[in-house]
């Protein structure tokens, strides 16, 4: 065979190869009380999905099409696999890596107080810029917390007071080349350059000064490492507070399947356009048997069921405490027919109606009874986040 011949052969084979990306995940097995260990293969022409059991050394899953987002695969993210909530703890190949690692970074976004309505607007523009929201707290700061960092004090008399004079909302943002994107959603930081500069920018839309500019963006790797330590560290408990009151109010999930279709920006416009007050708001990932808890009551009693607990724990979820009177009455009119049809037909402006697809992935969980509005309220923001 001469070289020629050799050459084609070679060509054809990196022609007719096949993506696919490896990652190495664990699962906690409840039953077992075991870290599961696996290999999981991505082949994105046709989204199907393989898993290799590490420790036993043999195929778990054989090739399979299942509904994974691409975007959803980084390091430190979650997937669901068949009712198995993966996590991912690092790249599997170097080909992997050099693919979907490259340009991945975290960033931190802060959004002040004068914008917090308009937090729907912010997502939206974050989703239509290609970046992901992974952590997300709603949190009241004070002039205390800056008083560790000399660089921050000597503006303590206006940007902290300003910053610690309502609730603020941290964001953990990931995405190729993230710190820079966000910055330049941001624009300039005097939202008047802003509107003469870059006039398409969250400062020049919504900004009034160089204070009251919308947001903060990390300006290093470095920064970005630290503040987002801050708000969402690793030792639970130790982070800033919610924001929760635990009265007159009722609990709003945005679900896992509404955060990737990136519509969660349009549903909370939803909410604050119909004057409900969000008072508190963080992005929850749930564990299997956390979901069984929170939907107990739910067990035996409807039929969908155990869907309900595999979407909930399936990504991200988005949950808001609604502060008013009457709170669960009326969010709950608003949020329509737990069946998408059924509210189609009866109340077609409803948020199930509009962004709903069946009983299971129905947009929004909200309470059903009004004396359970604080229990559900108190079970993410106080347990959950205690």
């Amino acid at each position: 065979m001469n070289n020629e011949t050799i050459s084609e052969l070679i060509w054809v084979l990196i022609f007719f190869q096949e993506d696919r990306y490896t990652f190495l995940a664990e699962w906690y097995d409840p039953t077992a009380a075991l870290l599961r260990r696996y290999q999981l293969f991505y082949y994105p022409r046709d989204g199907s999905v393989e898993m290799f059991d590490v420790k036993n050394q043999r195929i778990f899953l054989r090739r399979t099409k299942y509904d994974i987002h691409q975007e959803d695969l980084f390091i430190g993210g979650r997937v669901n696999v068949f009712s198995r909530q993966l996590n991912l703890i690092d790249y599997g190949d170097q080909y992997t890596a050099n693919k979907l690692g490259s340009k991945k970074e975290r960033t931190l976004a802060l959004i002040k107080p004068d914008v917090i309505t308009k937090i729907g607007d912010v997502l939206e523009l974050i989703h239509s810029s290609n970046l992901i929201v992974t952590k997300a707290k709603m949190t009241k700061l004070t002039c205390d917390t800056f008083s560790f960092n000399k660089r921050v004090a000597p503006f303590c008399s206006n940007l902290v007071q300003f910053v610690s004079s309502g609730p603020v909302v941290a964001m953990e943002l990931m995405g190729d080349e993230a710190m820079s994107i966000w910055r330049r959603l941001l624009g300039p930081a005097d939202s008047a350059a802003a509107r003469r500069e870059a006039p398409q920018s969250v400062r020049a839309r919504f900004g009034t000064d160089g204070i009251k500019n919308v947001g903060h963006g990390s300006d290093s790797l470095a920064a970005a490492a630290r503040e987002i330590e801050f708000f969402f560290p690793s030792t639970i408990g130790h982070g800033p507070s919610n924001t929760a009151v635990f009265t007159d109010c009722t609990c709003c999930i945005i679900k896992p399947h509404v955060i990737s279709e990136g519509v969660t920006g349009t549903i909370l416009n939803s909410i604050s356009a119909a004057g409900f007050e969000v008072s508190a708001l963080q992005m929850f990932n749930m564990d299997r048997a956390n979901a069984e808890e929170f939907y107990e009551v739910y067990k035996g009693v409807v039929t969908e069921y155990p869907s309900m607990v595999t979407e909930l724990c399936s990504g991200p979820c988005m949950v808001l405490e609604i502060h008013g009177t009457d709170a669960p009455q009326t969010f709950r009119e608003f949020c329509g027919p737990a069946d998408p049809e059924i509210a189609r037909h009866l109340r077609p402006t409803t948020l199930r109606a509009l962004y709903g697809k069946d009983k299971v992935k129905n947009a929004v969980h909200c309470t059903d009874l009004p004396e359970d509005g604080v229990l559900e309220v108190q079970y993410f923001f106080k347990i959950l986040d205690g």
